[in-house]
């Protein structure tokens, strides 16, 4: 059998769906789609991360393919372009199995580049891909109220948007292929920019001796406030990190982000400075924590 569980009526009138890539964002997102009644099945390298799902539901498969072949629509929420490429198109991979007019949704944050290249590899097996990369953090992801940026053929955009409503409360298409991707770019150029800044406040009025959290609470309703001065700040302050996203991620995403720059002919050197400051924290073992703590870069 293909499936190890399967719990789903074939008489549903959503598409069936198969999400691979279960972590912080992708666990949530896809129970999510469990619950708005998308016939479900899920498959993560770690097969103890399906277990969730399947007891509320979700059928589980033994690889990437099997995940694949009884589905109409794909879902990847994976960390890198190399496991987009590995799920896709290596050993097992979903790619070849999915049905013929079968639909690739990639939440992943990958290269634009390499969104246009499995674009074009899909088509040559008569499947569709939209490039769906997401912003709004675990937050988002469990309250289904994610900003999802969407690039894609305006006709296979349509036939995606159902499903890209189940996870997320905004859903905007740019443009052709590679167009969401370099929208995520430009978002984690600001997310780089807002959470270093707000560390560094919160250090400079710590030193200071101020009323660090009466600080933040005056600052959040003026012209200085920002998602991550009301969300993470305290945080900071506290010297705790709760994960909404992961600073090593957020490394990977601002290196594509600097591509994208460098490939423009574009220095930005604030990135390039948030970018050292991170790598900095990784080597130091923070690499797992959310991105606020840059924090700690002000503490080391």
């Amino acid at each position: 059998m293909r499936n190890e569980q399967v719990v789903q009526s074939s008489d549903s009138p959503l598409p069936s769906v198969a999400f691979l890539g279960l972590g912080q964002l992708g666990t949530p997102m896809a129970a999510n789609l469990l619950a708005a009644g998308f016939p479900l099945t899920v498959h993560n390298r770690t097969r103890t991360a399906e277990e969730p799902l399947a007891a509320a539901g979700a059928a589980r498969a033994c690889s990437p393919a099997d995940a694949a072949a009884t589905a109409e629509i794909l879902c990847l929420c994976l960390t890198d372009g190399a496991a987009v490429d590995e799920v896709l198109f290596g050993h097992q991979g979903a790619a070849a199995a999915l049905p013929a007019g079968g639909l690739v949704i990639d939440f992943s944050t990958i290269d634009p580049s390499q969104a246009k290249a499995c674009h074009d590899r899909l088509r040559l097996l008569g499947l569709d891909l939209v490039d769906a990369p997401v912003t709004g953090g675990t937050e988002g992801a469990k309250a289904g109220t994610l900003s999802v940026l969407v690039g894609g053929a305006d006709a296979t955009v349509d036939r995606a948007r159902p499903l890209l409503q189940a996870v997320g409360r905004t859903v905007t298409h740019f443009g052709p292929i590679g167009s969401g991707q370099q929208v995520k770019a430009v978002n984690q150029v600001l997310v780089a920019g807002s959470y270093a800044a707000a560390a560094e406040a919160m250090a400079l009025g710590q030193r200071l001796g101020l009323p660090m959290e009466l600080v933040r609470q005056a600052l959040s309703g003026g012209a200085a406030g920002s998602w991550a001065l009301e969300h993470r700040a305290t945080g900071m302050l506290e010297g705790r990190f709760p994960l909404g996203f992961k600073l090593s991620l957020h490394r990977k995403d601002l290196a594509i982000a600097l591509g994208a720059a460098a490939a423009s002919d574009l220095n930005l050197p604030i990135s390039e400075r948030v970018a050292a400051m991170e790598d900095s924290l990784i080597e130091a073992g923070f690499g797992e924590e959310d991105v606020s703590a840059l924090a700690r870069w002000f503490t080391q």
